[in-house]
């Protein structure tokens, strides 16, 4: 990830109501929400929440599709997981022991059912620790040439 996009999103996430977005929208998964929904959630007038949506979308955190008459948004976690890689990417580097940090990011397929009964993941929970910092990264960098 280069820096200006980690800064774009870590720009777009420095606001209250965008930051509260971003959080319902990570905690319903990919099935996402509404807009109507997200509004009542988070108690945001519809113009006032399109507006924070179009920065989350802009900065490629969130993404919308359309459902009939409805634009459903959801965390687009590829991003999410990038850019904490980027700022974990440098952890522990000046340590001569093991990284501590231990930041656990639950793959999109975590999420809970409509009984709030958690379903298992399809796969591991991603652990970022150094070696999947490096792997992330060098992934990353043969993507991008």
């Amino acid at each position: 990830m280069e820096t200006k996009s980690a800064v774009k999103m870590l720009a777009a996430l420095a606001q209250e109501t965008r930051l509260a977005v971003f959080r319902q929208l990570v905690a319903a998964g990919t099935a996402g929400r509404a807009a109507g929904e997200l509004a009542e959630a988070i108690g945001c007038a519809p113009a006032t929440l399109s507006f924070h949506l179009k920065e989350l979308s802009n900065a490629g955190l969130i993404a919308g599709r359309q459902d009939g008459r409805y634009v459903i948004y959801a965390a687009n976690f590829g991003e999410m997981n990038g850019l904490l890689a980027y700022l974990t990417e440098n952890c522990c580097a000046a340590s001569t022991g093991s990284c501590e940090v231990t930041a656990v990011c639950c793959p999109p397929e975590a999420v809970t059912t409509s009984d709030s009964t958690p379903r298992q993941p399809a796969r591991s929970p991603l652990l970022i620790g150094r070696k999947n910092i490096e792997a992330i990264v060098s992934r990353e960098r043969k993507k991008r040439g």
